[in-house]
């Protein structure tokens, strides 16, 4: 049975106008199910069912007594707020709504569980789709990443610049970037980092995110701004790109990751080696386009990374980007020797002089900032 709430702060009650547990929340689109209901819509939430997992917690294929497909994912930690924030907290989720992001149809809160059911999406993540085994691969021709890149920028500059309050989503990686049946880009997982207390992260005591996609600055000193979204998202571009893991993958001789490989390519004038194997045909000047892009994201200095809005400009048109500004990548190892000025944990690909300081050249929100870095090219 599906439970649903209205208004503001009002008792929840079930179709029969019982009251549910007593709570009194502040909910308008979120219905509210029991745990019965989503074991039975799981099979007791078999192993077969599973689907996906993560810092967050375990997601199951579920079918809804209506023959709904939905997923729903058990969350792995207690929340730092009361039901009543909780439940204020997750309206907000739902009522944040793009075609680029994952819609959160309801939740569970009954007795120590805590539950949230999403819309099911068809063809699983682009981990599974692109970076998965052979078998759950699914073909991505240059055109099916390129709307993926465009997509996944689009709902990450609605979630900085338009949802309100503005999301960092702090966790943007390929597992998070869900496809549907027409192989569109949803971002799932977004404003769950909120929900948790600051130690129940995937890193460190005060960092939520993923090795091989954080931002120095934040993995090291905490720092978070929509411009550790930024890193991440060019890092996924990489990916989307490569056709490889940042994560597992490593290249070349010494071993680097992809940011550190991608870069020594654009120093050695060979990007397109960047390029997956299994692409045999593409646009060469597009593709070295969307590389560059994912370079200027992934600048050590977060302050010369573009946001969003400028991202999906550069993505969109036929731009000549002002290379001469692209300063090299930061990169977070953990367990690294190497020495840097974010500290122990951080290198970067520079060859550059020590002790030169970066200048900011690309200002993260005046429009003429970013036609510093790029002209469009007439038609």
């Amino acid at each position: 049975m599906g439970f649903s709430c209205f208004g503001s702060f009002r008792q929840c009650k079930d179709n029969r106008g019982t009251q549910v547990q007593g709570l009194e929340i502040a909910t308008n689109n979120v219905k509210l199910f029991s745990y019965n209901s989503l074991r039975s819509a799981t099979e007791n939430f078999h192993p077969s069912k599973k689907i996906g997992g993560g810092g967050f917690g375990v997601v199951y294929k579920g079918v809804l007594r209506d023959g709904r497909t939905v997923a729903i994912k058990c969350l792995s930690a207690e929340s730092k707020q009361g039901t009543s924030e909780l439940l204020t907290e997750i309206n907000m989720i739902s009522n944040t709504r793009h075609p680029n992001l994952v819609q959160l149809i309801g939740c569970c809160i009954e007795g120590g569980n805590r539950i949230l059911v999403y819309e099911y999406l068809e063809n699983n993540s682009l981990a599974s789709a692109l970076l998965g085994s052979k078998g759950k691969r699914v073909p991505l021709y240059w055109t099916r990443r390129a709307a993926i890149c465009l997509g996944t920028a689009s709902g990450l500059a609605f979630l900085h610049e338009e949802a309100e309050p503005p999301i960092v989503h702090r966790d943007i990686k390929a597992s998070n970037v869900l496809i549907d049946e027409n192989l569109h880009p949803k971002i799932g997982d977004f404003g769950l980092a909120k929900l948790f207390p600051d130690n129940i992260t995937h890193v460190s005591t005060r960092v939520a995110g993923t090795i091989g996609y954080l931002a120095p600055e934040y993995a090291l000193l905490g720092q978070l701004t929509k411009k550790a979204d930024v890193y991440s998202f060019g890092v996924l571009v990489l990916e989307i790109v490569s056709g490889s893991s940042s994560s597992n993958a490593a290249f070349g001789e010494d071993l680097l990751m992809l940011v550190e490989w991608a870069w020594k390519l654009r120093e050695e004038g060979r990007l397109l080696d960047l390029v997956d194997p299994e692409l045999t045909e593409y646009p060469e000047a597009e593709v070295l386009r969307f590389i560059k892009v994912a370079l200027f994201c992934i600048q050590s200095a977060y302050n010369q990374r573009p946001n969003m809005k400028q991202v999906i400009k550069m993505l969109s048109k036929e731009v000549k980007l002002n290379e001469k500004l692209l300063t090299e990548p930061g990169v977070y190892r953990p367990h690294s020797s190497k020495q840097s000025s974010y500290g122990s944990n951080l290198t970067t690909s520079s060859k550059g002089k020590k002790g030169e300081k970066s200048t900011n050249h690309f200002a993260t929100t005046d429009f003429h900032s970013f036609q510093s870095v790029s002209e469009v090219i007439p038609r």
